[in-house]
Formats: structure tokens, sequence, C-alpha cells
């Protein structure tokens, strides 16, 4: 089994799933982890100060083998697995799968707030950024998979504007943690973002397209705290939307699929440290 695994750094403390008890083996892990981690700095610096001695070296050795050997759940594991296990997002305990379908693998979580009145922030939904795998490796493999680490990090922007450019296969799922949102906030925030966005990248004569695609989200849709939207570019550039499992429009564009992808993964994304994550495992896709 070939895993992928990436730090989700966060700044707020976690809160309980949404859909589910507080997970008590995090509390176990914690004190486990901590100890683990004393013990073997501190064999490690007698093995520095006697490095013939072969009892500190196997006691090194016990130690990592059968009390290391565990995955912090602040970090995320995307597992190329069958059945990879969800990752959940510690901020606001919403749980995203490693997979959607058969190979849109997650590359990272991010959170979208929103300020009222200029004063607080709140959290509006938490997203899952998704790309399938096999075209991420014959899209942009050939280009970027034989290069090193330190150039592609050089060549960040490059790789990200060849993903939105591309026709890569893709999802942005979107779980709402802010109980007292409407579809009709969501249209309304859809308007400004997209539509600069659209704007950006075409200009001004975009005003069809923007009401056709925020014209999906009608107001008899109700969107409950745990709903889930998923914007998905499919093969020809079609963006195609559901919420909560059920397709409500598609639409073939890709000056729509590019402005709606820059929102999250763009020059100004939503969350700077999402698209870091995503730029760390985009890499690791791309290397493998």
């Amino acid at each position: 089994m070939v895993s992928l695994r990436y730090p989700f750094l966060f700044s707020q403390s976690p809160k309980p799933p949404i859909n589910g008890r507080p997970n008590v083996h995090s509390r176990s892990f914690s004190a486990s982890a901590v100890a683990c981690s004393v013990a073997a700095a501190g064999a490690a610096y007698a093995i520095s100060q006697n490095p013939a001695n072969p009892f500190l070296q196997n006691a090194l050795n016990f130690l990592v083998s059968n009390f290391c050997n565990y995955s912090s759940p602040s970090w995320g594991s995307l597992s190329l697995a069958p059945d990879p296990s969800p990752i959940t997002d510690p901020r606001t305990g919403v749980s995203f799968p490693s997979v959607l379908g058969d190979s849109r693998r997650l590359l990272g979580i991010g959170l979208r707030k929103k300020s009222v009145l200029g004063l607080k922030k709140i959290d509006v939904y938490a997203f899952g950024v998704y790309a399938d795998d096999g075209d991420i490796k014959k899209v942009l493999g050939e280009k970027y998979g034989n290069i090193s680490v330190s150039e592609l990090k050089e060549k960040n922007k490059e790789l990200f504007d060849d993903l939105m450019e591309s026709d890569i296969c893709m999802t942005v799922r979107l779980q709402i943690v802010y109980g007292r949102l409407s579809i009709r906030s969501v249209r309304s925030a859809f308007e400004e973002s997209v539509g600069t966005r659209l704007q950006k990248f075409g200009g001004a004569d975009n005003k069809e397209l923007l009401q056709r695609f925020t014209s999906q989200f009608k107001d008899e849709y109700k969107i409950p705290r745990g709903s889930i939207i998923d914007l998905s570019r499919e093969q020809g550039n079609v963006i195609r939307t559901t919420i909560d499992g059920n397709v409500v429009g598609s639409i073939q564009s890709k000056l729509l699929c590019r402005s709606i992808l820059d929102l999250y993964i763009g020059d100004d994304p939503f969350d700077r440290q999402a698209k870091e994550d995503i730029r760390q495992n985009l890499a690791s896709l791309v290397q493998k």
C-alpha cells in the first residue's frame, strides 16, 4: 500500500465532529505520542553519548517499533488503498472521504470564513479539493515528474495554472458548518466571488454565464449544517453542481471551471494554508 501523508496545520482548537461522538482515541493518542517522543529523545541522546552500547540502540528500536508507530489525528493520510479512511478537519469536526468515486484523491482541506459587519469572522463551510490521480500523472507528470522538489516549488504558480487550465477531473466539496446559512446567501456569495473571477479571466461580458451558474442554487433547496455541495469539473470542462447528492445543473465552460477553481487554489485563495497542503500533495502525486 502506498500512502501519501501531509500535515494539516490549523490555528483553531478542534471541535467535535458534526455527526459523531468525540474521538476518545485522539485523546489517548496525544498522551501516548508525547510519552513516546520524550522517551525516544532520551534514548537517542544516550546513544549519542555512548554509540558503542548495543543495548541503548535496541531500546530505541523497541520504542519506535512498539509505541511510536501511530498516525497523528492532526496529520492527514491519503491512502491509495481501495478503502482509505476519511480525514477530519480538527477546526470544524467535518470529515472528508480520502477518495471520491474510484480515483479522485483528497489533496487538502480548507475553511471558508466570512466577515460579519466587518467585525467578526464566522466559519461558513469546510472544503476539500480532490483531483483524479490518473489524470494528474498523465497530464502533469510528463512536465513535472522528473524535476526536483526544490525546482517544483519554484514552479508553484505554473503548476497550479496548468492544473486549472487542463481538463483534469476535479471536485471541490463544500460541507456547511454554519447552521443559519441560506441558499440565498450561497447564491449571493457566488455572484460576488465567481463574478469577480469571470471578469478577471474573461472580461466584463459574462453576466449570462454567471447567471446560469448561480441560478442553480434555487430558493427551494435547504442547506442545514452538514449539507454537502459538490462542484465538479468533468471531462470536456463541464462544471457539474450537486447538492446533497442531487445534480442541480451542468454547464460546459472552461472559463467557469477556471473561475471556480481559482477561489480555492488561485493567487488569492480562501485558505492559504489549504493551498500549501494541496501543493505538497499535488507534487507528491506528480512525482510518483
